[in-house]
């Protein structure tokens, strides 16, 4: 057909615009081959404009008839306006959320509560084929439960898109429909326990964020295991890097993981006051986004939910408690206050409140804690160097330890999730559903979206694998004619992130490394990629950051940070502390860190503001055992492994898609915005998806499955013996008279997209037919063989039901006059014991009375006694104390008295000692001038006789009185030495007294 007879006058076509990308238009006058330009009239302005050449022909718009169609691939012009378009229309003018895609199913966020999600919708879907009720996460989910059981394979859906696209309610309302339907029809509560793990993992794992009110931080895969009933028998839960940053930081708007809020809505309620909580906008870790509160969302309400969904997983109170210690504990260390001292260092007191109170939780020592908080231990060779940090470093320190806590406790509860949902009996078949981050760009990327959008790389190419690379492959290998489409291949942006010398192996060799740094790491990524691959790329002016063109978008990162979140360290000595909590739940949750998390430093380390401690020969051997212990593997290692598994088990499954689109970042109900919409379709693969699906053979049988699966629409005829091929070909010529639905290869049959609902519903038929002739036939046999036994059983019932009737009634007879004796007796009983009761009670009452009013006067009696006693030897000793001192100072008095008329007779006895000597001095002095002269004068000489003998009588009684003077003068001394100690014993009773 030529393009006239295609663009006429008034044909309506698709222009690209700024504002809405697409807008509809007409053309002015046909399009002639020679034509360069095209004149059009766009609609709703009414203004005329002019296109280029022809090359650029505008995508013509499907007829109005075809507008709104469910399914993307029904269109008769697939191209991105159409879809564009389409899916606008039913989403703004139907409120028509779901849209098939081929074998993707579009699902658009309306932030609004729809009723589709009720237990009618689910038994609407229940048994239909895809493509038969309008398009619904249900119908994957039927389509994925058919699939398994029809196949025995095991089957995946997988949930994609933005962060507040609606992934998580999609996956949650997948599982609620697997847990209907699955219903194994008993008293077992395994369907309950799935959907209970649900609000769990929701308040542990999803956050507030300027895109989504519930936006999930973390991946999962839950596995529902089914028995061979394909009845659900249990589940398991596997998950993906936890956004552990949110922990200790939020952006603006934006909050902490659910768990805290809800935990500080009930800290009212008496069982929670032992935890001392506060209002959230009273702990730093949750008041950093200044948000604490989602309209229309109650977090004590969703606490409750909370706790009954753990004990409805069997948690129990002791291990409820052990959860909630833990997160409070978190909580307080985020207002511990760590100061900044003179030199530089970091100090805590372990006197903070916040501290006691964590450690207290925690049931650990607070000054270890407050010591652990501010330094550090580093081990060499020969010594161990214990370092101050800086105020920063102990902050970073501070915050890595609450990071671990949530980390292992969300790891811990995931466990108990798991152990709830396992089951003994042996898993037949699964299905499993992916809920996992989308690609995200921020202003400030880092290393957690770095991962996210490795992931959702890996996933990407999963998807082109799967619709695009397997479908051409195996067209190719069954020899149908095809014609091969181009689509984009992200195996280069994935090489640079994953292979030898990439992005993640430059990475993990820096954290090796005693010095590395993000810059250093940066440095590497500049010399080895930024020539070599055009995926990566740099600004000029900066070194601090670097560019990776992803599948959906070019992202800016920020190396800051990249090492310090790879490596994942938290101090050994603070988890020692933790593992020896007097908690034993908090010890065991601790105990199982076995890497060995020792630095190794240089022999100039630790010279500045360090404290050395020598170690001896017996201590010094751990050392060199702990450097052979394995290298813990870091955060980066490990995403990487558990991504690759993720992988196989998706390859070994048949996927299901869920693309979720986001309509708009205002979180507007019902809004479109066409620009935030077409560059998630172009980066999931949609478009290519329709076009691929319209133009190929989405559904695929080998023959044997074929013939196995529907020989019930084969005659005995129609089957080739030892040829499944003509066998095949002969029954699709019957069945499918068009011969372009389908296309038989080597060794599977190809079909278009509804033939195999097609084949269904032909077989449902049949089979119901069937079973109608069946059911009729045995129903009349069973209901003859019923009657005849019936009327057999009539008289022998007949006849003993009268006997029975008939003793019945004399048993009653006699049971009633039984009774009647039996009630008097008793009741009398009754009577006699309930007065003795009263009697005996009343007694008693009066003896314990009077004994109490007895013994309180005589306690009275005692009291008094007891006080006249007290009051009379008070009063005596008060009386005895004042004569003691009495006698006393008139003792002291007297002796005053007594020594001064002593000193005064001392005094006058020394006069006289000295008047005496002085007189005999001369006397002697006269007698020797007068024996000078004795030969002189022999007549004087008898003279000086007489008056010698004179003066040695007076010189006896100056001797005499003397020695009597001396007596007394000795005397007088001991009565003044009696008197003194007299007086210093008084002067010491008086000061004691006083």
């Amino acid at each position: 057909m030529k393009l006239a007879d295609i663009y006429t006058k008034e044909t309506k076509v698709w222009v690209p615009d700024d504002a809405l990308v697409w807008r509809s238009a007409s053309l002015v006058d046909g399009y002639k081959d020679n034509d360069d330009v095209i004149k059009i009239i766009v609609e709703a302005i009414e203004e005329e404009e002019v296109l280029g050449h022809s090359k650029d022909l505008p995508p013509l718009r499907n007829p109005d008839i075809l507008v709104g169609e469910n399914d993307l691939t029904s269109l008769s012009y697939l191209h991105e306006p159409a879809v564009l378009y389409n899916l606008q229309t039913r989403f703004v003018e139907r409120n028509a959320i779901y849209t098939y895609c081929g074998i993707v199913l579009v699902a658009i966020n309306p932030y609004s509560e729809l009723s589709i999600y009720s237990n009618d919708f689910i038994q609407l879907y229940s048994g239909r084929n895809l493509g038969e009720m309008d398009p619904h996460i249900f119908a994957i989910a039927e389509e994925a439960f058919n699939q398994m059981s029809r196949d025995d394979k095991n089957q995946s859906i997988i949930v994609t898109g933005e962060s507040g696209a609606g992934k998580t309610v999609s996956a949650k309302y997948t599982m609620r429909y697997f847990a209907t339907v699955g219903g194994s029809g008993d008293e077992s509560t395994v369907e309950q326990k799935v959907l209970a793990s649900n609000p769990i993992m929701e308040a542990i794992g999803n956050a507030k964020t300027t895109r989504n009110d519930n936006s999930s931080r973390f991946g999962k895969y839950i596995q529902i295991g089914f028995s061979g009933r394909y009845h659900i028998i249990g589940a398991h839960m596997r998950t993906y890097l936890l956004e552990k940053s949110r922990v200790i930081s939020q952006g603006m708007d934006e909050r902490n993981y659910h768990i805290f809020y809800q935990l500080c809505a009930c800290a009212h309620l008496p069982q929670f006051k032992p935890l001392k909580l506060m209002s959230a906008r009273d702990f730093e870790y949750t008041r950093n986004g200044d948000c604490t509160q989602i309209d229309g969302v109650n977090d004590e309400s969703e606490f409750k939910e909370t706790i009954h969904a753990f004990t409805l997983l069997g948690v129990s109170s002791k291990h409820q408690s052990l959860v909630f210690r833990l997160l409070s504990a978190i909580l307080h260390m985020g207002n511990i206050n760590i100061e900044e001292n003179g030199n530089g260092h970091s100090h805590c007191s372990d006197s903070d409140e916040h501290l006691i109170t964590m450690c207290g939780l925690l049931g650990v020592e607070p000054k270890q804690m407050a010591q652990w908080l501010c330094y550090k231990k580093l081990r060499t060779m020969a010594e161990v160097l214990i370092t101050p940090l800086t105020h920063d470093q102990a902050l970073v320190s501070r915050d890595a330890l609450a990071k671990h806590m949530y980390s292992k406790l969300f790891d811990w509860i995931v466990r108990k999730v798991n152990a709830a949902l396992s089951t003994t009996a042996e898993q037949h078949s699964f299905i499993g559903v992916l809920d996992i981050y989308g690609f995200e760009t921020f202003e400030n990327n880092s290393f957690e979206q770095f991962c996210i959008n490795y992931a959702n790389e890996k996933l990407q190419q999963q998807f082109c694998q799967h619709v695009f690379k397997l479908e051409q492959e195996e067209y190719v290998r069954e020899e149908i004619e095809w014609k091969f489409i181009d689509f984009y291949d992200n195996q280069p942006c994935i090489a640079l992130i994953e292979n030898k010398l990439g992005i993640l192996d430059l990475l993990n060799d820096e954290c090796r490394m005693p010095k590395g740094s993000d810059q250093s790491w940066a440095d590497k990524l500049y010399d080895r990629h930024l020539k070599t691959s055009k995926h990566f790329d740099k600004i000029k002016i900066s070194n601090t950051s670097f560019f990776i063109t992803h599948f959906a978008d070019k992202v800016r990162y920020e190396i800051e940070g990249f090492l310090e979140k790879n490596k994942d360290t938290v101090q050994e000595e603070q988890l020692n502390i933790l593992k020896a909590s007097q908690f034993e739940l908090i010890g065991e949750l601790f105990a199982e860190e076995s890497v060995d998390r020792d630095v190794e430093v240089t022999a100039g380390v630790g010279k500045r503001g360090a404290a050395k401690v020598k170690l001896s020969h017996a201590s010094s051997k751990p050392t060199s055992v702990r450097k052979k212990k394995e290298t813990k593997k870091t955060v980066a290692n490990q995403f990487q492994e558990s991504l690759a598994q993720l992988m196989g088990i998706l390859n070994s499954t048949t996927p299901h898609y869920v693309r979720c689109i986001k309509p708009n970042d205002y979180k507007l109900s019902f809004t479109f915005e066409a620009k935030r919409a077409v560059q998630q379709l172009r980066a999931c693969g949609v478009l290519e998806t329709v076009r691929i699906s319209a133009a190929g053979y989405p559904s695929r049988w080998s023959y044997t499955e074929f013939i196995a699966r529907y020989r019930v629409l084969m005659s005995t005829k129609d089957i080739v013996k030892k040829d499944p091929r003509k066998t095949c070909e002969k029954v699709l010529k019957t069945l499918i008279p068009e011969e372009d639905k389908y296309q038989p290869g080597k060794n599977k049959i190809f079909f278009r997209a509804g033939q195999v609902a097609y084949l269904e519903k032909l077989r449902a038929n049949k089979l119901r037919a069937c079973a109608v002739i069946i059911q009729k036939n045995t129903r009349m046999w069973l209901q003859y063989k019923r009657y005849i036994r019936m009327k057999q059983s009539a008289i022998v019932v007949q006849r003993y039901v009268r006997g029975y009737q008939a003793r019945c009634l004399v048993s009653h007879l006699r049971r009633t006059k039984a009774a009647t004796i039996l009630q008097t007796r008793w009741r009398g009983h009754i009577a006699r014991a309930r007065y003795l009761r009263v009697l005996h009670a009343s007694v008693v009452l009066q003896a314990y009375t009077r004994g109490m009013f007895a013994r309180k006067i005589y306690f009275s009696m005692v009291v008094n006694a007891k006080a006249v006693v007290i009051q009379k030897h008070v009063r005596g000793w008060l009386e005895r104390r004042t004569f003691t001192r009495t006698m006393k100072l008139m003792v002291y008095l007297q002796c005053c008295v007594r020594r001064w008329l002593a000193k005064k007779q001392l005094k006058q006895l020394k006069t006289n000692e000295n008047r005496i000597l002085t007189t005999k001095t001369m006397k002697v002095e006269a007698l020797q001038l007068q024996l000078v002269d004795v030969e002189k004068n022999k007549v004087l000489v008898e003279k000086y006789r007489e008056k010698s003998d004179g003066l040695e009588h007076d010189l006896a009684h100056v001797r005499h009185l003397m020695e009597s003077s001396s007596d007394e003068l000795k005397l007088t001394k001991e009565s003044f030495e009696r008197e003194r100690e007299d007086k210093d014993k008084l002067i010491t009773e008086l000061h004691a007294e006083v």
